[in-house]
């Protein structure tokens, strides 16, 4: 049995018909890796903090303790800051 491309189409039909393949197969590759890809990271812009974030988060990790956390705190909302001894 002779193929489609015996039918007067000779090694054009054979050229032909492995370039199909060959862009058929390229398509589905693209498609899968596309679809299974994960995005890379720094791609997505982070997020700003703002201030009171940055305050707020050095305090819930112990970066600083409770007397400086209220002090920046007061600096941030434009209250002058407490310079008395604490007993």
């Amino acid at each position: 049995m002779m193929g489609w491309y015996d039918a007067g189409w000779g090694w054009m039909g054979m050229v032909l018909m492995v370039l199909f393949w060959a862009v058929l197969i390229g398509v589905i590759l693209w498609g899968v890796m596309r679809l299974t890809q994960r995005p890379r990271e720094g791609t997505a812009p982070a997020p700003v903090e703002s201030p009171r974030q940055i305050l707020d988060r050095r305090f819930a990790s112990g970066e600083i303790d409770e007397e400086q956390y209220a002090a920046a705190r007061r600096a941030l909302e434009g209250r002058s800051v407490d310079h008395t001894p604490h007993e």
